[in-house]
């Protein structure tokens, strides 16, 4: 169905905007009013949102930092007495623009006709997964609502982090490497062309300027071609990073490559037992929220291991043990599990084990980063300093011939 973006007024008088999907403009405009609303504005997405979609940027749904303010403002205005109907109004009022303002205005139109917070948030399968909304209807069943939104909001925090440690442990070598191209790319476009005429009288040329000389004419009469297969690729990538054939080649060479093997597996320890932490001190029986923390995992392998070890929990077997049995609880963690097992502390256990593994995990991203610096310094400056050497050793040789 088409998506709109609009803008509007609410029963109060507030301006609200954001996007609405609907089989036509008459439909979109019946849904806005039934919501309350008075548009003002009703423009289709078109092409913009297609493009933006096709390469993964769409803005359209709210991010991990929109879903943690959002996760910690109910927690702080549901603790403070606020009923929730009247705190989404609250939020919405707060977050008037952006990918947030559409989400906060269904939730607040559906609350206000009498359904439950977690059926509204089930409704948005494509922004709350089964763990956010099964934890949400706990806490409405047992009254303990901020609670589980302030566990939340820190799950949240912490996978919002996790990202930017992620990203910024990639962002150095990626400028390295492009500045290290740039360099490449000029001397071979500007200086070795400009030097070309120095060769042309030679009559024999050493191995290594032919090489050069060669390479140069190679980068310039195939250059866009080689940097538009490489786009497609990442935009392949990119666009089908979902697809089960390109899902498990990058697993794969996560658990093959050595010092990202151990990252990933703190990174899917944290993810499963935060989750299991939060739904255990909620209540929820072992066996259910074993069975959801396993949605937490993104890695398909080390799920497949997480899940057998689950039905052999199911079937009586002991927890320890059966997690034992897979990459992601070395014996260390095994053995804490054992205790907790014994103590009846699981809840307590679960959430010590993913608070140590995100401190493991923040100190591999810093001595990752303090140790890519120079090794990456080292490499650009040998492959750009080769080229530099071949170019005047090129250049001296043809001076002796010249002598």
């Amino acid at each position: 169905m088409p998506r709109y973006r609009y803008q509007a007024f609410d029963e109060i008088g507030a301006k609200v905007s954001g996007e609405i999907e609907a089989a036509g403009r008459e439909n979109a405009l019946g849904e806005l009013r039934s919501r309350g609303y008075f548009p003002v504005s009703l423009v289709e997405g078109g092409l913009e949102a297609d493009w933006k979609s096709a390469l993964g940027i769409d803005r359209s749904r709210p991010g991990l930092g929109d879903l943690e303010f959002l996760t910690a403002e109910l927690s702080l205005l549901l603790d403070s007495g606020v009923r929730i109907d009247r705190a989404l109004g609250i939020l919405q009022r707060a977050r008037k623009q952006g990918p947030l303002a559409g989400l906060l205005a269904t939730l607040s139109v559906e609350v206000k006709q009498g359904r439950q917070l977690s059926e509204a948030l089930g409704a948005k399968s494509d922004v709350f997964d089964p763990l956010y909304v099964n934890l949400v209807a706990l806490g409405e069943a047992s009254g303990r609502l901020p609670e589980v939104f302030r566990g939340l909001a820190e799950d949240l925090r912490f996978r919002r982090e996790l990202r930017q440690k992620i990203l910024s442990a990639a962002a150095y070598p990626i400028v390295v490497a492009m500045v290290c191209v740039i360099a490449i790319l000029f001397i071979f476009n500007f200086v070795v062309p400009n030097l070309q005429t120095l060769f042309t009288d030679a009559s024999e040329l050493p191995w290594y300027t032919s090489l050069l000389l060669d390479s140069a004419e190679f980068m310039q009469k195939w250059q866009w071609l080689v940097a538009a297969v490489i786009f497609l690729i990442a935009f392949l990538l990119r666009r089908f990073r979902n697809s089960p054939s390109v899902v498990d080649l990058l697993d794969g060479l996560l658990m093959e490559t050595p010092f990202l093997k151990n990252a990933t597996l703190t990174v899917e320890r944290v993810r499963f037992c935060s989750g299991l932490g939060l739904m255990l001190d909620a209540g929820l029986p072992v066996d259910r929220a074993l069975t959801l923390a396993l949605g937490n995992v993104r890695h398909r392998a080390l799920r497949r291991e997480l899940a057998a070890a689950v039905e052999k929990v199911k079937r009586g077997e002991q927890l320890s043990g059966s997690l034992r049995q897979t990459r992601v609880f070395p014996d260390y963690f095994a053995s804490l599990l054992e205790v907790g097992e014994e103590g009846g502390e699981l809840s307590r256990v679960f959430t010590e084990i993913a608070r140590r593994s995100r401190n493991e995990f923040s100190d591999w991203a810093l001595r990752l980063t303090t140790l890519l610096e120079p090794l990456l310094i080292l490499v650009m400056g040998l492959i750009v300093g080769s080229v530099v050497v071949v170019m005047m050793l090129s250049i001296t040789s043809v001076t002796d011939i010249g002598i």
